[in-house]
């Protein structure tokens, strides 16, 4: 294949990707921009296997059927709950493999097209150290966030005195060592560069509390991004740069988005977020929490409300993911809205565990997708809505982000339930959210609690309700 057809099908390709991004701007749209995805992601990968470079196809072979088989049994194995913390080996493996092109590359710079051993062109050694950097920044640093959301580490933030300045101490040194690298080639400066980036990348996400998950994940899919665009001017792969700069630009959009939501910057997350898990001792029906009280019902109870209301607004959250419940509630609001009740969806920026994984459980169970609005959409119809339905939210629906200055959760925007006439919240227990913050709304005297498992108490409602 000559080199003006290969750029003509990596255009292509670009185009698709870039119709991609726009098509899965929204959940109307969002099918369409997979398939766009999927078209440029063929095209490209028979584009490049036919280049003349290519001189040898069964190592590639190999690859493809087990990194097929790997992915083909995720995918069926895979849970909902579990997407955010994939998401985060899937940005590793990115970070990973900028790493193994940037090794490569320095260690046979020849067949890359980069110079020869000892010297290397200026320009392609700036690119190689940027795109390790990144990479290796974005390999530990997606491990650590995959362990944090997986519960094999503690998500509270892990900090110690003097991290800041450890942080600040390593980032200089990087910077000197890649202009040594630079200056010198030497083998010593990029190896000591990928160890400093490795540690970096750990020591960045280990602070961050697992209610900045969300923002962890969009913005290590940035850093994956960059990653992959400095490892295509390495290459000198216009597809790379082009995909690569996609990714980390939407990424990092979507990044201050989600930090927008919380009333965060992106600095003050990345310097400390806030949150982790709490070991709040859970409550059952009818508890009491201290010297607090806690009005509590029943499924039948819940069902009489629901169905007396002229209004319903739905209000999901990771417990409803966790409860795979999203079928039940989409049974439940159905019954509703044939009873003339006026059912919507309340979505949070952040909630659940990464950004849109609430969109994507509703529309997994059909529910239209006009019915499902943001925060900034349906906030002001709160105080004249009959029933506000909590199934699984926590933390975006706490009053005290609005009221108490000494927490945690201070200025976050949050859903305004507590102005409902009716707050009914599914939830297992007293127990607080993933920002380890308790929720005031539980002892508010328009709140009902309904303990148990999500997706039981919504087939309990069903019942009731037929």
């Amino acid at each position: 294949m000559s080199e003006s057809l290969s750029a003509l099908l990596y255009l292509v390709a670009s185009i698709c990707f870039i119709m991609a991004l726009r098509g899965l701007s929204s959940p109307e749209t969002a099918r369409a921009g997979n398939v766009y995805g999927i078209a440029g992601m063929a095209i490209a990968i028979l584009t490049t296997l036919s280049t003349p470079q290519v001189v040898s196809y069964w190592l590639i072979i190999v690859g493809v059927i087990i990194g097929g088989a790997i992915g083909t049994y995720i995918s069926q194995r895979i849970h909902m709950t579990a997407l955010p913390q994939l998401v985060a080996a899937f940005h590793s493996l990115v970070g990973l493999s900028a790493v193994c092109v940037a090794a490569a590359a320095f260690a046979d710079p020849q067949a890359y097209g980069i110079g020869i051993k000892g010297a290397i062109y200026a320009e392609s050694l700036v690119e190689m150290a940027i795109g390790l950097t990144i990479g290796a920044i974005t390999f530990t640093g997606a491990v650590v966030a995959f362990a944090k959301l997986q519960g094999l580490v503690s998500g509270r933030p892990l900090v110690f005195p003097g991290q800041h300045i450890l942080n600040a101490g390593i980032a200089i040194v990087i910077v000197l060592v890649i202009l040594a690298f630079v200056a010198s080639e030497a083998a010593t400066a990029f190896w000591l560069l990928t160890a400093l980036a490795l540690a970096f990348g750990f020591l960045l996400i280990v602070p961050i509390g697992g209610a900045d998950m969300p923002v962890v994940i969009s913005m290590l899919n940035s850093y994956s991004g960059w990653a992959a665009c400095g490892i295509g001017f390495t290459l000198s792969n216009s597809l790379l740069i082009i995909t690569g700069g996609l990714v980390g630009s939407s990424g990092a959009i979507l990044s201050y988005i989600m930090c927008k939501g919380m009333n965060r910057s992106i600095v003050n997350v990345i310097l400390g977020g806030f949150g982790g898990e709490s070991e709040a001792a859970g409550a059952g029906a009818g508890a009491g929490h201290g010297d607090r009280m806690v009005k509590s019902g029943s499924a039948e109870d819940a069902a009489f409300i629901l169905k007396n209301a002229g209004s319903v607004i739905v209000v999901p959250g990771y417990g409803m993911a966790v409860a795979q419940a999203q079928h039940a509630l989409r049974e439940m609001a159905d019954i509703l809205k044939k009873d003339g009740v006026n059912v919507r969806y309340a979505i949070h920026p952040v909630a659940g565990r990464m950004p849109g994984h609430m969109n994507v459980l509703l529309a997994e169970a059909n529910v239209p997708y006009d019915e499902v609005l943001e925060l900034d959409e349906i906030n002001r119809d709160f105080p004249s809505t009959d029933v506000a339905f909590v199934i699984g939210a926590n933390d975006v629906t706490n009053p005290a982000a609005k009221t108490d200055r000494s927490s945690p959760i201070y200025g976050m925007p949050i859903l305004d339930v507590e102005r409902a006439k009716t707050v009914l919240f599914v939830k297992r227990s007293m127990a607080s959210g993933y920002a380890g913050v308790e929720n005031e709304l539980f002892y508010r005297d328009n709140t009902m609690m309904l303990f148990g498992d999500a997706k039981k108490m919504c087939e309990e409602i069903v019942k009731a309700l037929e």
